[in-house]
């Protein structure tokens, strides 16, 4: 699985909608952003801003990979529990398709409150919630449920998106605008596909047999083929002051 790869895609998802928040939130006027949980750097190195960039992440393999990929950015192994920055640092601090990762969402985002100067900006850009996840035609209903399951099992909390707004609220961080990403299934291409299948047989192949896992993906492809399928997974933003 070339993580890479997947962040990368992920990042193509949100282009537009990181562009309209990144300037609702003056990164243009911004002198310091943080990502918490940037991963190899799909992000940090797509953005353009006199500002100083900073990354964060807890696995070091990632942060080798992000090294290469956005050398410009000040980057950072730790947790996002407890960011080793201190108070009102940041101007701008953000995260992507990170929260429903987190042990302790509420946490992570009274820490990405706390690092944001008054009146900086906290966004949440991704944050999915597969227990409304919708798959058409009904033959395909299954594959939510088991990559659900599958996201569980690693830790994930596949709901969360539904919880974002909440989330910051609770932290002490004031919601200026909420929403879900406009994006549907319809639109993936072929090499969207291609991805998304590769994370899929990942994900299920500790738990469902590889037989049921090829049948669906065939189903999958017939749907395509017939224009017959529908994907699409709320995935949740929030743009929110300090």
């Amino acid at each position: 699985m070339n993580w890479h790869d997947r962040y990368s895609q992920q990042a193509r998802w949100t282009s537009d909608l990181r562009a309209y928040l990144f300037d609702k939130a003056g990164l243009n006027e911004a002198r310091r952003v943080l990502e918490v949980g940037c991963g190899t750097g799909a992000i940090l190195s797509s953005m353009t801003t006199p500002a100083s960039l900073h990354g964060l992440d807890l696995a070091a393999a990632a942060l080798a990979e992000a090294k290469i990929h956005a050398p410009g950015a000040a980057l950072v192994r730790g947790d996002a529990l407890a960011l080793p920055y201190p108070d009102f640092t940041f101007d701008v601090t953000f995260c992507h398709f990170l929260l429903l990762w987190v042990r302790d969402p509420l946490q992570a985002a009274r820490e990405m409150a706390r690092v944001t100067r008054p009146g900086g900006h906290v966004l949440a850009l991704a944050e999915p919630d597969y227990s409304q996840r919708v798959d058409k035609p009904e033959s395909l209903a299954p594959l939510g449920k088991w990559q659900a399951d599958a996201l569980h099992r690693q830790g994930a909390d596949p709901s969360f998106g539904a919880r974002l707004a909440e989330t910051f609220a609770r932290a002490g961080i004031e919601v200026i605008e909420t929403g879900t990403i406009q994006r549907s299934g319809k639109e993936a291409s072929r090499e969207e596909r291609e991805n998304e299948w590769a994370v899929i047989e990942s994900d299920l192949a500790a738990s469902v047999p590889g037989e049921d896992i090829q049948k669906m993906k065939a189903l999958d492809e017939e749907a395509w083929a017939s224009g017959e399928r529908v994907l699409f997974v709320p995935t949740y933003f929030v743009r929110g002051k300090v």
